[in-house]
């Protein structure tokens, strides 16, 4: 099993920034590509951003490209987001998850993640 805890999380203002942080344990870290989540009330989960377990090769969603940077930091077991530029429309529960690297799978897609967070709290007021 793997663990995963995220951190981060806020209230702040339209067109400020926070960075999300998710610390792994349990599993080799580097075995795995990470993804980062969201889920707005009343709306399904949808993929955020994920990164390779290089680090080198990222994606995002184009409703975030240019406002946010996923990087990873497989010596700390730690993966990150940085959100910059926020919006109302960001707001949401966010979680991280695990794939498997080998799995040959989107890494965009829900479905594709063995292992998840408990998720936090980001909130973009008007």
């Amino acid at each position: 099993q793997m663990q995963l805890v995220e951190s981060g999380g806020g209230l702040v203002q339209a067109g400020g920034s926070l960075r999300l942080s998710c610390a792994a344990s349990g599993r080799t870290f580097s075995s795995y590509a990470m993804g980062w989540f969201r889920q707005a009330p009343g709306k399904e989960r949808e993929f955020v951003a994920g990164i390779r377990y290089s680090g080198i090769n990222t994606y995002y969603a184009d409703s975030v490209k240019g406002r946010f940077t996923i990087s990873r930091e497989n010596a700390k077991n730690t993966v990150y987001l940085q959100m910059n530029n926020l919006e109302p429309e960001d707001t949401g529960v966010y979680y991280c998850a695990a794939k498997l690297a080998f799995k040959i799978s989107p890494i965009s897609a829900v479905g594709s993640y063995e292992y998840w967070g408990q998720g936090t709290q980001v909130t973009v007021s008007s």
